[in-house]
């Protein structure tokens, strides 16, 4: 008898790990679509680009183009419990008629985006620095639902005929 007294226990016991189990991940996690616009700034045309996204136990990893090619942008960063985030983005230049003398085709820039997410959407906007190194740029985060992965957006441009260039970042992955 006592031996299935203790049997229920430990299947009670294991039931109510259940639950937690379903909610370990984070609050976000998903699929999402990034929807980046950044302004005309000096010599350099205003570009738009849209590419997926993920969040995974709340930490968020996004990619644009070919890991350490030309145009290459990755976002990484932690979203608290409340939906705000700082995001970091690092990337490599995608022209060579950059303004000033700080950015070349290939070149290495970085910057912090400020984000706020909700269960299914979010917005970001870029870090501009001293508005001498930054541009404008906004973020839009639209989260996929599973009729919607399969028809989310490949990583690519908007535009397909735009040619961006983040000629405001220096070479150094200082934050601006």
């Amino acid at each position: 008898m006592r031996t299935a007294s203790d049997a229920r226990w430990v299947a009670a016991g294991v039931l109510m790990l259940f639950p937690a189990a379903s909610i370990a991940g984070g609050r976000y996690d998903g699929n999402w679509t990034t929807h980046l616009a950044c302004e005309a700034h000096g010599e350099t045309p205003a570009y738009k680009w849209v590419f997926p996204s993920t969040i995974t136990d709340n930490n968020f990893h996004g990619q644009h183009g070919e890991e350490g090619g030309p145009g290459y942008l990755v976002i990484d960063g932690k979203i608290g419990d409340d939906g705000n985030a700082k995001l970091t983005a690092k990337g490599k230049v995608t022209n060579n008629h950059a303004h000033g003398v700080f950015a070349l085709k290939g070149d290495n820039y970085g910057y912090d985006i400020k984000a706020h997410f909700d269960d299914t959407k979010g917005t970001g906007t870029r870090n501009e620095g001293a508005d001498i190194l930054g541009r404008p740029c906004t973020f839009e985060f639209d989260k996929q639902t599973d009729a919607a992965a399969g028809s989310a957006p490949a990583s690519g441009d908007a535009n397909p005929n735009a040619k961006p260039d983040d000629s405001s970042a220096p070479t150094s992955n200082s934050q601006h």
